[in-house]
């Protein structure tokens, strides 16, 4: 697990920095393979930005959240990656739970077995 944290016209803390590191990396229990993330956090006029990329194997995500206050915009990104992690987990279980089975796939093509 790899995950960059970048912060952009603001001082950054080793708090805030620990705190998205750590809501961040609760994200790897949904994923497959190892995650790299780059985490961007941000102050625009009196908004709070934080921006995430995640990448893991296959899956690509990208959140960005804005509110007044940092940590909230941390937890708001982090709630909207993992919907969008599970919702394409979901995805990919259904396709594959919706193809024919390997039983039907042989007698398809005539490779199946009769038994006599």
């Amino acid at each position: 697990m790899n995950i960059t944290t970048t912060f952009r016209q603001m001082a950054g803390t080793d708090a805030v920095k620990n705190y998205a590191q750590d809501k961040v990396a609760k994200l790897q229990k949904f994923l497959r393979h190892a995650m790299r993330a780059d985490v961007t956090l941000s102050v625009e006029g009196n908004q709070h930005v934080a921006e995430v990329h995640v990448r893991s194997g296959p899956t690509h995500v990208h959140g960005s959240e804005r509110s007044e206050d940092m940590y909230a915009s941390i937890d708001l990104v982090v709630d909207k990656l993992e919907s969008q992690i599970r919702s394409a987990h979901g995805t990919r279980v259904k396709k594959k739970r919706q193809g024919i089975k390997a039983g039907e796939f042989a007698l398809q093509n005539g490779n199946g077995r009769s038994r006599a």
